[in-house]
């Protein structure tokens, strides 16, 4: 699809496109993107495989500007990513992309904005933010689940706790990567090294790079403050285990003498006294040491 430049983005017939000439954004598929980079004009060299996209980046090349978009998809941060190229040149944008993702963008871009793309400019300040629109709302959603884990330890219920964790902190991981690679992209493109956009527009660059700088630092907060609380967890692990070797300790350091008494009385040596009736001296000998030590483990407030 072809959409030409101006406070509407409006779609053009190829015909009617190739009649004006005027610039425009060109979205195609990675089939037919050759033959769209050759109308717009842009010569690229290298291979396009979708496929192989596994970063957000930008490649200044003497004809244009050539950049690559991996998106994680929302609902699957690890293991799903919206892929596609995108190329600009003096007057023109073209957008490969096989999953109509783009077209998505640019339909929302169409309800939701006054000005849609009067400039090339606009229309990739318009076409980014939209696509990182959502990250804040996501980034308080992991916000709110490390709550209610926290939550979670400080009243005892910790059933799977790591499996629940690990998957957050990866999903935020992979995040930070993102907006790593986003806060470089826009950089670039506020650098403006081919001089392919206008001066006084590259401050939509800028804001794009503020944005996704906002959404890093918000990242890594996340990330300390699920760290926070795997400390905490691994505290109430520690205090329950201290507490059962404690209570392991009480239970030792009560039948030690108990231990030395029956040893002592089993010996059964011939002349050794209380033998036929000593059982009941025994048992209250016991009783009286179990009491003691019971007095002095509350005295010292060990149990």
């Amino acid at each position: 699809m072809i959409f030409k430049f101006g406070g509407q983005l409006q779609p053009v017939e190829i015909e009617e496109w190739e009649a004006e000439r005027s610039p425009a954004v060109f979205v195609t598929d990675a089939r037919h993107a050759e033959e769209t980079l050759a109308r717009a004009g842009i010569i690229y060299e290298n291979e396009i495989r979708l496929e192989k996209i596994g970063f957000c980046k930008i490649e200044n090349q003497q004809e244009c500007v050539a950049g690559t978009l991996c998106i994680p998809k929302l609902l699957d941060v690890l293991n799903s990513r919206y892929r596609m190229f995108f190329f600009v040149n003096r007057y023109h944008i073209v957008i490969v992309d096989d999953e109509d993702f783009s077209l998505r963008l640019i339909r929302r871009i169409q309800r939701k904005r006054m000005h849609q793309g009067e400039t090339k400019e606009r229309f990739l300040y318009n076409f980014i933010a939209e696509f990182m629109s959502r990250d804040q709302e996501m980034l308080v959603a992991y916000e709110r689940r490390l709550l209610r884990m926290e939550e979670d330890v400080t009243q005892e219920h910790t059933e799977m706790f790591q499996n629940r964790l690990m998957p957050i902190r990866r999903e935020l991981l992979n995040l930070r990567s993102y907006y790593d690679e986003m806060m470089d992209l826009t950089k670039e493109l506020e650098e403006n090294e081919n001089g392919f956009f206008l001066k006084k527009h590259l401050k939509y660059f800028g804001t794009l790079s503020d944005r996704a700088d906002r959404l890093m630092s918000r990242t890594v907060h996340l990330l300390e403050y699920a760290q926070q609380v795997k400390e905490a967890y691994q505290a109430q692990i520690d205090a329950r285990q201290n507490s059962n070797m404690q209570f392991l300790t009480v239970l030792s350091t009560i039948f030690f003498p108990l231990t030395l008494i029956t040893g002592w009385f089993g010996m059964n040596f011939r002349d050794m006294p209380g033998l036929d009736n000593g059982y009941p001296a025994v048992m209250a000998l016991s009783v009286i040491v179990i009491l003691i030590c019971i007095y002095i483990f509350k005295k010292k407030k060990i149990i």
